[in-house]
């Protein structure tokens, strides 16, 4: 894979993190455990992140061994083809936990990736 689709996917994963961490910002968790729409918008990002992950390359992914690859790319996988049994408690805490923890390591694996050599 080509370094610079490796960034374009980082910088997906950053988009859809941002967008997802966006819609939780100053909502409580009553008010997402019953918005279905917020609920869909927020899946989708999260969805978007895994796909985004499990497309960057094997030695992106090797190189950055403390990002949980194979956690993010397994919700995806969990969200696309279990989609009847979604845990929305593990969605909202993907939202306000793990994709704002993620966040950084993103922007930093673009910026070292967008490094002259």
């Amino acid at each position: 894979m080509l370094l610079d689709d490796d960034i374009t996917r980082l910088r997906h994963i950053i988009d859809a993190a941002q967008e997802a961490i966006g819609y939780v910002q100053g909502i409580s968790w009553e008010e997402f455990s019953i918005s279905r729409p917020l609920q869909h918008s927020v899946v989708r990002c999260v969805e978007i992140v895994g796909e985004a992950s499990s497309r960057v390359s094997k030695g992106l992914r090797e190189s950055n061994p403390h990002i949980p690859w194979t956690d993010i790319i397994g919700m995806r996988n969990r969200i696309v083809h279990a989609y009847y049994d979604i845990d929305i408690g593990i969605v909202w805490k993907t939202a306000t936990e793990d994709l704002p923890a993620l966040l950084p390591e993103m922007e930093a694996a673009v910026e070292k990736l967008s490094r002259p050599k």
